[in-house]
């Protein structure tokens, strides 16, 4: 199966469950940006699921990317969500050359549907099995693009106690100026979830940076993080 023959499988497996009415709720939420097909991730991923296993002999990293590349080139938005589950299943087979693909599906059509996917599903697994992309993730933090900006703050919410609180905390500082949204809502969820495993270390950061770091950020940073009130006690 080429990964022209697994795309054209998946959209004949998602096309005739094309829904009009469910669709125009899924636009407006993603604020008109992209349209949808109008199935909820549950059905379009069972619909896809013998498709995506079937791609398993011959799923390897030049076959993946090609075939994420298809995908993201279509217009409505179940495609893209069904390219990051690829990717996700496969992602053993990704290598370091693999991210150039990944920077590229970041900041192609994007928005914080695809972006976090991809960090979330791929991006985070992969640096942790490939510490040597930590370098790449230092180049993202401080590029011009905040989507990427955006997945380096955010790729090791799935690293647990193997984050590297140091990096993290280096990039949360480096853009705690910033006043786009996406990056200050990033920043407070990155601390969120390393405050899962470090609390102390989490309610520290904060309290050292709180001039720096946006309201927003602070507030999603403490979300779950128990602060002693003034006087200890």
């Amino acid at each position: 199966m080429s990964p022209t023959e697994f795309v054209e499988a998946v959209q004949s497996a998602l096309e005739p469950h094309r829904d009009a009415e469910k669709a125009a709720p899924m636009v407006r939420y993603m604020r008109d940006h992209f349209p949808f097909l109008g199935l909820k991730r549950p059905e379009f991923q069972l619909l896809v699921k013998p498709i995506l296993t079937a791609a398993k002999p011959v799923a390897d990293g030049a076959w993946l990317a090609e075939a994420a590349r298809l995908l993201w080139a279509l217009p409505e938005r179940e495609y893209a969500y069904v390219a990051v589950d690829l990717l996700a299943k496969y992602q053993k087979s990704l290598t370091p050359s693999s991210l150039p693909l990944l920077r590229e599906l970041i900041t192609t059509n994007s928005w914080w549907d695809s972006v976090d996917g991809v960090v979330g599903a791929v991006l985070s697994p992969l640096t942790l099995r490939l510490p040597e992309l930590q370098a790449q993730m230092d180049e993202w933090s401080r590029d011009e693009n905040f989507w990427l900006r955006r997945a380096a703050i955010l790729h090791q919410l799935k690293h647990h106690k193997a984050t590297d609180s140091e990096r993290l905390f280096a990039y949360c500082r480096a853009n705690a100026a910033d006043p786009e949204f996406f990056i200050r809502k990033a920043i407070g969820w990155a601390l969120r979830t390393y405050a899962y495993t470090d609390p102390l270390a989490v309610r520290a950061f904060v309290e050292a940076n709180k001039a720096q770091l946006s309201g927003l950020s602070v507030r999603e940073a403490l979300k779950h993080v128990i602060v002693p009130p003034p006087g200890g006690g």
